[in-house]
């Protein structure tokens, strides 16, 4: 819930106008862009606002693209329902508008979906210029920071311990490099064997990424 997610950074200003958000599956981020979203709606209609103190600009619209559905009717697919949300954000908001999105480019091809979501950004950060929250497993991602002065990186904090993982639900400096999928479907009750298999071709998957790296 909003409540469980504390913030702990992520501040968005003309500096930093543009946050990547990593972290694991089920850690709150989804939740840290939402409860972002809620704030400033209700801020400018001058409602209270669920924290200690919070400075938030007026904006012209809030743009979301979040969650995962198909519209079987209409006959779009998920990924179709996903970019004519994106394009409508790409056409739509401007410089005074907050964007939240969540996980654009997943309804595809790995590497499609990344190029998608890196062009999204560099859009968005050099022709759009909003505000945006953009939480992401596309960990290439991050290293947009590097290139693009107003992006900066920001993670939702796990703890691991004796292959313990314990959510933080608090929001951190800098990117993280693991989504924990492996975790999320144990706690969902996935049968062990399958579960085991898994963390043994990810670990698999990750040494030959490593190789590769290496050249």
């Amino acid at each position: 819930t909003a409540a469980e997610t504390e913030r702990a950074g992520g501040r968005a200003d003309d500096q930093r106008g543009f946050l990547i958000v990593t972290g694991p599956n089920m850690s709150g981020k989804s939740t840290y862009m939402r409860q972002a979203a809620l704030i400033t709606l209700l801020a400018q209609v001058g409602s209270f606002v669920p924290a200690r103190s919070a400075t938030v600009g007026l904006v012209d619209g809030i743009y979301t693209r979040v969650g995962a559905l198909d519209e079987l009717a209409q006959g779009r697919s998920t990924f179709m329902v996903e970019m004519q949300e994106l394009s409508n954000i790409l056409h739509s908001a401007t410089e005074d508008s907050l964007v939240i999105l969540d996980e654009v480019g997943r309804g595809t091809a790995t590497y499609d979906g990344i190029s998608i979501a890196w062009a999204a950004t560099e859009y968005l950060h050099n022709e759009v210029r909003a505000k945006t929250l953009f939480a992401t497993h596309y960990h290439e991602l991050t290293s947009l920071a590097d290139h693009l002065p107003r992006v900066h990186n920001v993670h939702v904090a796990v703890d691991e311990r004796d292959g313990e993982v314990t959510f933080l639900r608090t929001v951190e400096e800098g990117p993280t490099n693991r989504s924990y999928g492996v975790h999320v479907a144990d706690l969902a009750g996935v049968p062990e064997p399958v579960v085991a298999r898994a963390d043994d071709v990810l670990s698999k998957l990750r040494e030959e990424k490593a190789i590769e790296a290496k050249g």
